[in-house]
């Protein structure tokens, strides 16, 4: 195959972005045969930096075509009409006909083969200093990059063909057309291509300009996750896809339940832990002047803060952010998105109300246990939660963040302020860094946000919150649309809190009873979120009695530390398999036409209102993403998952 390729004149585009400084963002120049690319260094790189382009950037693209298909965002209704096809989506109108805007199913294939084709072609280049090592090391890449992009088909799709080869120029269509493999076998594969690639590639660059290069850690960071996947109740043990099988008879799905799957998975997360710490990685933490953590300062500026600026707990990132609209990049338009219209933002990028009600209380407890069936909450007395009334004074806590009223020269500052709506006070430092609520203060603009109807952040218009709140994590507090001040941060993919709750997940399913190391891994998030810790002795609170009760604990703090985070709420609903019951329902938020601040359900005017606002629907077909129906069309050799 490479010698018939080179042989041959082929004219290639080479397909890259720009938009960043270092080689992984450049753009390219010319339209060149293979032979010409592989002579010269700087073709070469821009070839592989083509192959990495498809990495997600895990801002606003990704919000709104998958994010938030999960219970946390709540972007605004009416911007279906811009392009957010979840938003149909999620009120359950897609079929194999509808476009989905990942398009991963249409474009990662394509950079699959580029980088066979790279691999077959790359050679060392002694005259422009390219060495058999450095061609190893993108060799390595490029396995890599493969198995992570077959991990994100076979992820979201299920039933994906998997081909582990470069096929000829002239081979038979027919033989090009390939059927499902099954599930299993995609993920065996997969998980030792990155066990190769590992072994080959090192843990860090000291060539500042590599970074965001593959690497060993990144590897196992993707095989973590993913085999948390596999052992999951979706594809461990699920009787629904029995039945569904492949062009050659074969199942797609493997019905019956493996213990061994959770064994695995948890010596992986073990494996990514002990490597990543090894080489220097570990919590991203801030400290207040006297020396204790500032849960605060800490949680926010660990999805801001650069790897060189000491975010250690980055494991896998996108050093640029991309292409937004117009010249803006895609975490700008984030920001602009989830800034109040007010303000020079676009306003409508929420959170969903379930997400307020997960956040617990700063005693360290749940404020709410559960729904009644008309939508109002089960309230956890002990918890110290209020759903009434409007607090009367300042909360102050010990503190640098400044973002209501603060002043970082002081050593407590502000989080709530008098007046505040009390559902949103006394709650835990992780909430205040991830929920704009109405009334939050907005240090830029010197004021409080005001979502009220006919008032400056609020209806009625697309852009204002639809059921009262904007998403605040990730969102820069530096962010400023008014004046084209856009920060850099990070796309962060993969950090070392999400390796510590994959541990302590997998350790669970396998060995409960090492209720110790469990607790040791639950408890580093919660020390760092700032509340009390599971255990006995002062400020600890109880923990969890059984297995079950573990499950569940590793859960909420889940949802609370990985909220809004790219693809993981959205894979985890899927993989536990809970989509009917989370997302199969009526969703609330505060009143959207509500004009008085004031919580008097008799006054319909009221802002503080539960009030629902979305019917969403989730069903069995929506676990995957189905397959659309012109590649149904072009390969006969393709089944449509069930449902679709």
């Amino acid at each position: 195959m490479k010698h018939y390729i080179s042989k041959v004149l082929l004219t290639i585009t080479i397909i890259l972005f720009s938009g960043g400084c270092n080689y992984l963002e450049k753009t390219p120049d010319d339209i060149l045969t293979l032979e010409m690319v592989f002579n010269d260094k700087t073709r070469t790189e821009d070839w592989l930096a083509g192959v990495y382009s498809k990495i997600p950037i895990p801002y606003l693209n990704m919000v709104k075509h998958l994010d938030a298909l999960a219970d946390d965002y709540s972007p605004s209704k009416g911007w279906e009409a811009y392009g957010w096809d979840c938003i149909t989506k999620i009120q359950g109108n897609w079929n194999s006909s509808s476009g989905w805007g990942t398009n991963y199913w249409g474009d990662l294939p394509q950079k699959i083969r580029a980088a066979y084709i790279f691999i077959d072609n790359v050679k060392a280049n002694p005259q422009q200093l390219v060495t058999e090592q450095e061609v190893t090391y993108m060799k390595a890449e490029c396995r890599f990059l493969i198995a992570y992009y077959y991990y994100l088909l076979v992820s979201n799709h299920g039933a994906i063909p998997l081909q582990t080869w470069l096929s000829d120029f002239n081979t038979p269509s027919e033989e090009l057309m390939i059927g499902q493999t099954p599930f299993d076998e995609v993920i065996a594969w997969i998980d030792n291509e990155l066990q190769e690639s590992a072994k080959i590639l090192p843990a860090y660059y000291t060539d500042s300009r590599k970074y965001g290069r593959a690497t060993s850690i990144m590897c196992m960071a993707v095989r973590a996750r993913m085999l948390l996947f596999a052992a999951s109740p979706l594809v461990n043990g699920n009787t629904d896809y029995k039945g569904f099988v492949n062009n050659e008879g074969k199942e797609i799905f493997n019905a019956t339940y493996d213990a061994s799957k959770w064994t695995k998975a948890t010596a992986a997360c073990k494996e990514l832990i002990d490597l990543a710490q090894a080489n220097g990685h570990q919590l991203y933490y801030e400290y207040n002047d006297d020396g204790t953590i500032d849960p605060f300062m800490s949680y926010q500026n660990m999805s801001f803060k650069r790897y060189d600026e000491g975010n250690k707990e980055i494991l896998f990132a996108r050093p640029s952010t991309g292409k937004g609209s117009g010249n803006n990049d895609e975490s700008y338009d984030y920001d602009k998105h989830a800034q109040p219209r007010g303000t020079g933002g676009n306003g409508g990028l929420g959170v969903s109300q379930e997400l307020v009600d997960a956040f617990f209380m700063e005693n360290g407890l749940s404020p709410i246990t559960g729904y009644q069936t008309d939508g109002s909450p089960i309230i956890n007395p002990s918890s110290g939660y209020i759903e009434t009334g409007f607090s009367t004074e300042n909360d102050l806590r010990k503190t640098k963040w400044i973002e209501s009223q603060g002043d970082n020269g002081n050593s407590e500052n502000p989080v709530t302020l008098e007046g505040t709506y009390n559902m949103y006070c006394n709650r835990e430092p992780r909430f205040y860094i991830s929920v704009l609520y109405n009334g939050s203060w907005i240090r830029r603009e010197n004021r409080e946000s005001r979502f009220y109807y006919n008032d400056w952040d609020g209806g009625p218009t697309h852009d204002a919150p639809q059921n009262g709140y904007l998403v605040r994590k990730r969102v820069h507090p530096d962010h400023d649309p008014r004046n084209n001040v856009r920060p850099y941060r990070p796309g962060i993919l993969y950090r070392l809190g999400e390796a510590y709750l994959n541990y302590a997940e997998a350790l669970n399913e396998s060995q409960p009873e090492n209720r110790t190391e469990i607790l040791f891994y639950l408890n580093k998030i919660r020390e760092r979120g700032g509340i009390p810790q599971y255990g006995d002795g002062t400020n600890k609170i109880s923990a969890p009695k059984n297995q079950d009760e573990m499950r569940e604990a590793i859960r909420k703090e889940r949802r609370v530390e990985l909220n809004c985070e790219f693809s993981i709420r959205y894979d985890d609903i899927r993989r536990w398999k809970m989509g009917e019951k989370i997302l199969n329902r009526t969703f609330y938020g505060m009143n959207y036409e509500g004009k008085n601040k004031s919580d008097d359900k008799s006054d319909a005017a009221a802002y503080f209102v539960r009030t629902p606002y979305l019917k969403r629907v989730f069903t069995k077909k929506n676990y995957w993403a189905p397959i659309h129906q012109n590649q149904i069309d072009k390969n006969p050799n393709l089944r449509q998952l069930p449902g679709f």
